[in-house]
């Protein structure tokens, strides 16, 4: 039998690494990465291998076609059984999803939902900015499908519960100096600046005590980069604030903020991003690097090539 992968005993103390992370990974920091990639890869490569090829025997969902992707992309970091727990899940500040609970942080359904198929769908293809979860365009649409398909079956919820109806995003006003001016004032009023801080870099008086529902520490997005995680467009934004991010203290406006309040809010946050601060999509950012290199190792240990654009 192989070796389980091993969770660290405790959650890491601090996350002070996080607001230093650059744009661009240093190249010694990217050599140290690979060699511990593929260490965790090559000691539990079989148990990857076998997910893949062995249809049946670890599948929750049944999903032969889902099962193969999820075995040569995923598991990796999510581990064989979903539980966020994979050979290279140690190696990222910020966790890979445990699949098991169905909570799920970027959705267009209300708070406490299931998200929609296309929310997964959406993050597959697309990715997470800033973290080891990279997008997967290159993948065919039924295999991307299929693979959302595989990774609800991890979680009990979507058997018995049905997402609620996504959130519409209203029409966005005309950003004017007096619509800025509001979203100021909201964000201060809201208290986003003690977790966002007053000039919105994260670093807010309750950055130090922050976990997530499974006891990781977290911190704030600092909110004068683009892409955010979910991306630069102002429909993502207003998602994310409406919705909140299920599993972490980011709470959800949309009981408390009209429409016209949460895109104040919005511009807001665009007039604290500094054109530097402004970043190319097709850069590497934060741990991506760190992501695609898990994905190579993984992909390397499993049943056959996986197709990926380089």
């Amino acid at each position: 039998m192989p070796a389980a992968p091993m969770r660290p005993s405790k959650p890491r103390e601090s996350l002070d690494a996080a607001a230093s992370i650059s744009p661009l990974l240093r190249f010694e920091n990217f050599v140290i990465a690979a060699f511990i990639v593929l260490a965790a890869v090559l000691s539990s490569g079989w148990e990857i291998r076998f997910a893949a090829a062995q249809a049946g025997e670890v599948s929750p969902g049944g999903s032969n076609a889902g099962q193969l992707v999820y075995g040569l992309n995923c598991a990796v970091c999510h581990g064989v059984q979903g539980d966020g727990n994979g050979p290279a899940a140690s190696m990222f500040l910020t966790r890979p999803r445990d699949f098991r609970s169905g909570v799920f942080k970027f959705r267009s359904t209300p708070s406490g939902s299931l998200p929609a198929d296309q929310d997964l769908l959406r993050t597959v293809t697309h990715g997470l900015r800033w973290t080891g979860m990279i997008g997967r365009p290159d993948l065919n649409e039924s295999d991307r499908i299929a693979v959302v398909r595989y990774i609800k079956a991890f979680s009990p919820r979507f058997a018995t519960v049905k997402p609620l109806p996504s959130i519409s995003v209203a029409h966005e006003p005309r950003r004017t100096s007096a619509l800025v001016t509001q979203g100021r004032e909201l964000f201060r009023d809201a208290g986003c600046v003690s977790c966002h801080g007053e000039n919105g870099r994260g670093d807010g008086s309750s950055v130090a005590d922050m976990k997530d529902d499974w006891g990781w520490p977290i911190r704030p997005g600092d909110l004068t980069w683009r892409p955010l995680k979910r991306g630069s467009a102002f429909e993502q934004i207003y998602l994310t604030i409406v919705t909140g991010l299920s599993g972490t203290p980011m709470p959800a406006y949309g009981d408390s903020l009209s429409s016209n309040q949460v895109w104040s809010i919005i511009h807001y946050l665009e007039s604290l991003v500094p054109a530097e601060r402004r970043l190319a999509p097709d850069r590497l950012l934060g741990e991506e690097q760190q992501g695609r290199m898990a994905l190579h190792m993984g992909g390397m240990m499993g049943t056959g090539a996986r197709r990926f654009r380089e």
